[in-house]
């Protein structure tokens, strides 16, 4: 399935950023010409309002085609993304989205799966795929029964004996449909005052960790303008049944593990070093609402290799 041409406007971004507390420069209207070599010519799409995108049309996807059964039937409660970057998205570019016919695999395990792609033109944006699990297909091992109580912990600091960053959020309903409207979902689908429904979107949440890392590199004294980093791949796995516990004013806790840079660990046929980073969203009691995975590398590292090919 195609869906029409699409396109975001400037003031899609500025709702997404405003939403969900993303100052990256990258996105700001002004701020993109102090980016010291920024090859994108004005500001581009948040990488989490394409993704929120994909999330809604593959859910217009399940219902036309009554998959969510399937789903129900099977608890099937993990939706996974794995996303690659490809090329920017510029604010006023037309594009469109495919999603390829869903594919039904019981080995090993039940999975709901497509694959996915945004183009613009004949230029590809995204690559990645939409998964649906009985367990997370990302960071499943990961289990946070030794952690100290985090209520306790100050914002915006390391928890005490771990390698993780603490940056606390409260989820705000109003945040919440703003980034849907700036995504180019119907926010009515998820929030309908009048008929009391108040369901959370799957990508939301998981967009607060893009914030948790710029506050961790702005404490780090990072210096965005000369050195700008640039997503490469998402990776995430989403638990559902929490994801229906969520209301207005719900503290949110993530926890952002950064892993060392390693001569290993590359953006593909390349010698650049990616950054990685392993963020949770955790609930009351420890509950996991998401894991993910992010992978950035430097701009200066990706001008460089482009300039190595001409």
């Amino acid at each position: 399935m195609t869906a029409k041409l699409l396109k975001f406007d400037q003031i899609h971004i500025e709702v997404a950023r405003n939403a969900s507390d993303d100052f990256n420069l990258f996105h700001d209207k002004h701020k993109w010409l102090q980016i010291t070599h920024n090859p994108f010519k004005g500001p581009i799409v948040l990488g989490y309002q394409l993704n929120t995108l994909i999330e809604y049309q593959i859910r217009l996807y399940r219902k036309a085609r009554h998959e969510n059964k399937i789903i129900a039937e099977n608890n099937l409660r993990f939706s996974n993304y794995q996303i690659t970057f490809v090329n920017a998205l510029r604010t006023e570019t037309p594009f469109n989205l495919e999603i390829k016919k869903t594919l039904i695999k019981t080995i090993p395990n039940l999975t709901l799966g497509n694959r996915i792609s945004i183009k613009s033109g004949e230029e590809t944006i995204l690559l990645g795929f939409k998964k649906e699990t009985q367990h997370p297909l990302f960071l499943g091992e990961t289990t946070f029964n030794t952690l100290p109580d985090l209520s306790g912990i100050p914002d915006k600091t390391q928890v005490p004996g771990t390698e993780y960053f603490l940056k606390r959020k409260i989820l705000n309903n109003g945040n919440v449909k703003n980034f849907l409207s700036a995504s180019l979902v119907e926010q009515s689908d998820y929030f309908d005052e009048l008929t009391h429904l108040a369901k959370y979107p799957e990508i939301f949440p998981c967009s607060l960790a893009s914030g948790a890392l710029l506050e961790k590199a702005h404490l780090e004294n990072h210096d965005f303008k000369r050195n700008p980093m640039v997503y490469t791949s998402h990776e995430i796995s989403v638990d559902r049944n929490h994801l229906k516990t969520l209301k207005n004013g719900n503290v949110l806790t993530i926890l952002v593990k950064q892993h060392p840079e390693s001569e290993a660990n590359t953006l593909n046929q390349t010698n650049i070093k990616l950054r990685t980073y392993d963020c949770f969203g955790l609930l009351q009691t420890n509950k996991v609402l998401f894991r993910l995975t992010m992978n950035l590398v430097p701009l200066e590292g990706i001008l460089k290799t482009l300039r190595r090919k001409s």
